[in-house]
């Protein structure tokens, strides 16, 4: 899909002199392509599917940056001197809020451009309208047509944007369109109940499931799959609770659609490792096309992430927080493991700073991985003011001295939305029912070692029952609750932080610990220390500020906090979604 296809409708009228004016009244202009004739080929259809993925990049879709600041992931601009305007970090959003109607009108935009695509669908092949609406199966004859296949992508993404409405807006209760309105009247619709709304994009969901293929090859990588659609069903049980449900289809999903863990785990974040054996649903970007449109224009394909994130031709305001970053050093490294050694410039094995996940997921001022192609303390912005972390994801250190290129910040790098890691946590989740059921803890260890041993992390649990015997384990007995804590406050932040779809921020909501998190957090001491390293010519470096340690000190270090603010203005019924927006309530009179 990197390959963006640009639909220019012309109407061009000649008009010879010999025409009347009545007569030109009364004809059909036949270059002029309306709604009611654009869809009536496959061709045709598939072009309106091509507006609907492209509606799926836009920015403001997923809203990751302001996303994971309402969550506990990140920490904006200095820590010495925050920002007060930050809406989202400070819990001060309300219905007037841009994201609050960007993020809405992005996702029936979506579904209108989804229902277009079904509504023309049915009309070229209205035998399988009775059929589907019945639940029947549709027995396509002849393998090698595909039509098919256009009718599951629509309703894909039709399930799609409510679900995200659903988990995002109003305590689950939005409007549902499975039409396309076609007066002014129609578009004031009544709020559906939460569970209305469920219902409606899980049966399209399963509609996806049993119609979509397992895999797209060739120029079709990336369309969305029958695996993709499976893993948001089980996802969706697992968000409403309903673990048994959740666990059934998880472990579908991990059975039965040739999915793998990449053996690196770059690969899920790197230009490289774009469509991988992991990847379940993935945003693709390109900064090839279009490149006419600014950074914050819905009609350019590049993703413009590295913005927030890049500490090199990005802004870096959008750091990493300060429990994250500890954690990220803390996570402690399997030893036995030669893949957390590497060469010195003597030649000898030497254990490395950090683990994989960390030195992958966040840039630290002491870590030996080049960045950008330098070592971090040798970039000369960077690791200043008291910054100590940045993200990595979202970034193209790998392949770029700069995010900037031509004077822009344009990124080609995918966003995974769905991978397996993501559905291997959940799984664990389901197994021991959400910290209440023992029964699973085997099962559950299973999968979350699995996890880790990918990133060579020392693993949970005792060894003498894991399927890696041989590597270190903490030997720890846990129990439900003890391994859901383990799961909320270590593998899933760690492993997943701001990646998907709102996935931090919904799953501090379904646990209900939001606000105690913010509580607990502010009341977390940090300090900063200097960094002094060495370059490649010799000179020496100082970074001031820049290295991260747990508690208060009285050593004339600094020492600071976090969350405090958003501790107290955090009220549940007015921060655990986003509003309705504002412009929506005052124009919808049946939202009253």
């Amino acid at each position: 899909m990197k390959k963006l296809i640009n639909i220019i409708i012309a109407g061009v009228c000649l008009l010879p002199t010999m025409w009347s004016c009545a007569g030109f009244l009364e004809e059909t202009n036949p270059n002029a392509m309306t709604t009611s004739i654009f869809g009536s080929t496959p061709e045709e259809l598939n072009m309106g599917l091509t507006a609907v993925y492209s509606t799926f990049k836009e920015k403001n879709l997923l809203a990751i940056v302001q996303e994971s600041n309402r969550d506990d992931m990140t920490i904006i601009g200095v820590a010495k001197a925050l920002p007060t305007n930050n809406e989202y970090y400070y819990k001060t959003f309300n219905s007037a809020t841009s994201i609050v109607s960007d993020k809405w009108s992005r996702l029936y935009k979506g579904i209108f451009r989804a229902n277009q695509v079904i509504e023309n669908y049915y009309k070229l092949y209205p035998e399988e309208l009775e059929l589907d609406l019945a639940g029947e199966e549709v027995i396509i004859e002849d393998e090698n047509d595909t039509h098919r296949f256009i009718i599951a992508q629509a309703r894909f993404f039709r399930g799609l944007f409510h679900f995200y409405l659903h988990s995002s807006f109003n305590n689950g209760s939005v409007i549902i369109f499975d039409f396309i309105p076609e007066n002014e009247t129609d578009f004031y619709q009544y709020l559906q109940d939460e569970s209305v709304v469920r219902e409606f994009f899980l049966k399209e969901f399963e509609f996806a499931k049993a119609n979509l293929p397992v895999e797209w090859i060739g120029a079709d990588q990336g369309r969305v799959t029958s695996g993709a659609a499976a893993a948001l069903i089980g996802k969706s049980y697992l968000y409403s609770g309903e673990y048994d449900k959740a666990a059934e289809y998880l472990k579908d999903v991990i059975d039965n659609y040739g999915y793998t863990l990449t053996e690196n785990i770059n690969d899920n974040f790197s230009e490289y490792g774009e469509f991988n054996s992991e990847s379940i649903l993935e945003i693709s970007y390109s900064n090839t096309f279009n490149q006419e449109f600014n950074g914050g224009d819905d009609a350019q394909t590049a993703n413009d992430l590295p913005q927030a994130y890049s500490f090199i031709g990005g802004f870096g305001g959008h750091q990493p927080s300060l429990w994250l970053t500890m954690a990220y050093k803390d996570d402690p490294m399997d030893p036995t493991d030669n893949r957390n050694y590497y060469e010195d410039e003597s030649g000898i094995m030497v254990l490395r700073p950090y683990s994989l996940r960390a030195s992958y997921s966040i840039a630290l001022v002491d870590d030996i991985v080049p960045y950008y192609q330098t070592y971090p303390f040798e970039q000369n912005q960077p690791f200043r003011n008291q910054r100590t972390s940045y993200f990595r994801k979202h970034t193209r250190w790998e392949t770029h001295t700069s995010e900037i290129e031509n004077g822009l910040i344009r990124s080609g790098l995918n966003v995974r939305v769905i991978r397996l890691a993501d559905v291997y946590l959940m799984y664990a989740e389901a197994m021991i029912k959400g910290g209440k059921d023992d029964a699973g803890i085997a099962e559950a260890l299973k999968f979350i070692n699995k996890v880790r041993y990918r990133s060579a992390l020392e693993l949970i649990g005792p060894s003498a029952s894991s399927e890696y015997a041989s590597s270190q384990h903490n030997e720890v007995t846990y129990n439900a609750q003890s391994l859901m804590e383990h799961l909320m406050y270590i593998e899933r932040p760690l492993e997943l932080s701001i990646e998907g779809h709102a996935i931090r921020t919904i799953d501090l909501r379904r646990w209900g610990i939001t606000k105690q998190r913010f509580e607990e957090l502010s009341t977390r001491e940090y300090h900063v220390g200097t960094f002094t390293g060495v370059d490649a010519s010799g000179k020496t470096i100082n970074k001031w500020g820049s290295v991260l340690f747990n508690g208060a000190s009285d050593n004339n270090a600094v020492n600071k906090n976090e969350f405090g603010i958003s501790a107290v203005n955090y009220v549940n019924s007015l921060h655990d979604y986003w509003p309705l927006p504002n412009a929506e309530t005052i124009s919808n009179p049946n939202f009253n």
